[in-house]
């Protein structure tokens, strides 16, 4: 086990390090985030019309189109938002202008789109259009390369000194307008020639390009496993693995819930929707009270251990845990660079998945279209997320116990071995130990 853990350490977790650090991907996961607010909000209204109760499905039929615009309206435009923040993102990594560089994007963004002149109702044509299918989740790939693409070119022209500069005496907006001009020309014409002029579909060919491996990831078990193996192997090393690899595999997710979503508005069965493992598969049935299902081992922590080391940290970590926060339990256990803890860390999320995969697979649960607040319990979060399916809640229940089974040996173990500690006067310290490391993990 010590072998394996330095070979890991020493080959595998230096390069995952630097793509951490990759200003793209962070550029990427940063304008995927901040969109999430807008996107929470829209969900609540699919909650709301969407609730298991037969007269209120009947009451609200007539209304929904109105009721689910707020929806449309987040998440349906959700690669705009995402955009614009993805562009300043990675213009302030270059100590560029965030501003500029965010419109920019933006602007390449709307011009891989092709507007549609909508001649109805005749008395008053609505005229030139975009539509919204690739705007959303669809269009999350395009906005990622409209946003490199725009932020490189403006990052060249600025490097090169071609750009129009204005006296000191002009208002700083008016001399950023004008700075863009070359640069921003420059990007809008080319993205014209592809789209327009040559008549080539960038969104169709990224959705077209990618699909192959969004089907892996969401509908099936090693393309569904495969995530998490990762993020909780860096996390065993301490590497937050769901910046790295959120980073890589959010834009899918978000198709996938996406396509979910719209396959309910359109009739399909909740039990029969495309992809069965969007991120909220993982968030709320796997990853329950965060990386590891640790909020068993919190609750072991503080009932049945005999360590007063672990007793502090499992008081210290369950209340956080019951809100899908467990940095208090994963640097203060430690859970990372545990060799008591390596396995169980990381075979419970994988057995977890796959218990709820076919779960999902074979429509005992329902499947995923909403996103609630992260910081839900699971069963409160799951249940929603689900359409408001109360099995969802037993899954969850169900996962809780399995993940509690096989954490209990190794809990155990390592309760034995600090408790030997504690008695021979090894770990005096372990206590204001476990509240240094806590305080360091919430800082």
């Amino acid at each position: 086990m010590d072998k394996m853990m330095k070979w890991v350490e020493k080959r595998l977790v230096p390069p995952m390090a630097k793509i951490g650090t990759q200003r793209h991907l962070l550029a990427i996961r940063n304008g995927v985030v901040s969109s999430l607010s807008l996107v929470l909000i829209g969900t609540f209204f699919m909650v709301f019309i969407n609730l298991p109760i037969k007269a209120w499905a009947d009451a609200l039929a007539p209304y929904s189109a109105t009721i689910v615009i707020p929806y449309r309206m987040t998440m349906g435009l959700m690669a705009i938002y995402a955009t614009f923040v993805m562009g300043q993102d990675l213009a302030k990594s270059y100590n560029l202008d965030g501003v500029t560089g965010g419109i920019l994007s933006l602007g390449a963004f709307f011009m891989l789109q092709q507007p549609i002149n909508v001649l109805t109702p005749k008395a008053k044509p609505l005229g030139f259009v975009i539509p919204m299918a690739n705007l959303g989740a669809s269009g999350m790939f395009g906005g990622i390369l409209a946003m490199i693409f725009a932020v490189e070119v403006y990052r060249f022209f600025k490097t090169h000194n071609v750009t129009i500069k204005m006296p000191e005496q002009v208002p700083p907006a008016v001399a950023r307008s004008f700075e863009a001009l070359i640069p921003g020309a420059v990007i809008l014409t080319f993205v014209w020639v592809i789209r327009d002029v040559l008549g080539f579909d960038v969104n169709a060919a990224l959705l077209a390009l990618f699909q192959p491996l969004t089907n892996i990831l969401g509908n099936n078990l090693l393309g569904a496993l495969l995530p998490m193996f990762l993020i909780h192997l860096l996390w065993s090393f301490g590497i937050h693995g769901m910046s790295i690899v959120g980073s890589v595999v959010r834009p899918m997710w978000l198709i996938m819930l996406n396509a979910n979503a719209d396959a309910l508005a359109k009739g399909t069965a909740a039990t029969k929707l495309p992809y069965i493992a969007p991120e909220q598969f993982y968030q709320w049935t796997v990853t329950i009270g965060g990386a590891g299902a640790t909020l068993v081992v919190a609750m072991m922590f503080l009932t049945i251990c005999k360590s007063k080391f672990l007793k502090e940290v499992g008081r210290f970590s369950i209340v956080p845990a019951i809100f899908n926060i467990n940095e208090p339990m994963i640097f203060g256990a430690p859970m990372m660079l545990n060799p008591y803890m390596f396995i169980p860390f990381n075979l419970v999320p994988l057995v977890l998945t796959t218990i709820s995969y076919f779960a999902v697979k074979f429509g005992l649960v329902n499947g995923f279209t909403t996103i609630p607040a992260w910081t839900l319990p699971a069963p409160i979060g799951g249940y929603l997320s689900a359409g408001n399916d109360w099995r969802m809640v037993v899954l969850i229940l169900f996962n809780l116990v399995v993940a509690t089974v096989i954490y209990f040996p190794f809990v155990k173990a390592y309760d034995n071995k600090m408790y030997s500690d504690e008695i021979s006067g090894n770990g005096q310290d372990s206590e204001s130990q476990a509240k240094r490391d806590a305080e360091a993990a919430t800082n």
